[in-house]
């Protein structure tokens, strides 16, 4: 497909380019990473939607039929040894290089440490660090490669600012992921490749375990954003090049606050909501 980028251009137009083209979602059939493959393809962008729950295989012939693009499913545990090589072998086979790819898959517990089993913790460093950091090299690499002015998205999260009890795997492994798209960001930006870090608040899905009435009253009172208005915002702010996007001026506000709380407020948290 052709791409070209202006550093000005309207967003809008960016967006209309990726009809025809190429994108990777991880995590790809529920919550926000199914949210992203509906948007790319109502824009016209075929997606390699990769995930390992059963769903997987329906929304992706759902989407394919609905926006008449390619929607290709691919059942694939992320955690294992060979995922990288599998996901490439897959494109391999259908001369695929993508335009995109937003690594979003990821997990969540409100637990301590203590109450993580072993197998769930290492599934905290196999998805947010291992796997994401391999992926996004290797598709950096293949972008650079067939000289395509490539995109990657990594999902990072407001709470990678905020070291709280019951999240401490889950902010610490986020935490790696912003620090490592920033960097990597600089490292690839001379082979065409821009990479965005977004780091949203609460967003009404079933991630956390809202019940969706509680979903629901969050985004009337503004405190959660909808799967469709964050991603419609992330995907226009990673194809403008932009380095990082934080969803709403009061998540920006609570970054400072929480982050700045002493000890002795977060052991009242631990206590009251953890124990």
């Amino acid at each position: 497909c052709g791409w070209h980028t202006y550093r000005h251009a309207d967003p809008c137009n960016r967006e209309k380019r990726l009809r025809g083209c190429w994108a990777i979602v991880t995590g790809a059939s529920s919550g926000i990473g199914l949210e992203f493959s509906r948007r790319l393809a109502s824009l016209g962008c075929n997606v390699v939607m990769i995930s390992n729950q059963d769903t997987l295989e329906k929304c992706a012939t759902d989407l394919g039929v609905l926006y008449n693009v390619k929607a290709l499913p691919l059942y694939l545990d992320l955690t294992d040894s060979n995922a990288v090589a599998s996901i490439t072998e897959f494109l391999d086979r259908r001369d695929i290089t993508p335009r995109l790819l937003i690594n979003n898959a990821g997990i969540f517990d409100f637990k301590a440490v203590n109450d993580l089993s072993e197998s769930r913790i290492n599934l905290y460093v196999d998805l947010h660090v291992r796997s994401l950091t391999h992926l996004s090299r290797t598709i950096a690499q293949r972008m650079s490669r067939n000289g395509v002015k490539g995109y990657i998205l990594n999902m990072s999260s407001m709470s990678c600012w905020m070291p709280m009890p019951g999240i401490a795997l889950y902010s610490a492994t986020k935490a790696y992921i912003r620090a490592f798209s920033r960097a990597l960001r600089i490292e690839v930006k001379e082979l065409g490749v821009s990479v965005t870090v977004a780091c949203p608040g609460g967003i009404a899905t079933n991630l956390f375990g809202l019940p969706p009435k509680l979903q629901r009253l969050g985004v009337k009172l503004h405190a959660l954003d909808t799967p469709q208005r964050f991603v419609k915002k992330a995907l226009r702010r990673t194809l403008q090049g932009r380095a990082q996007y934080i969803n709403g001026g009061l998540n920006r506000m609570a970054i400072v606050t929480v982050a700045s709380l002493p000890e002795w407020a977060r052991l009242i948290i631990k206590t009251r909501l953890l124990d």
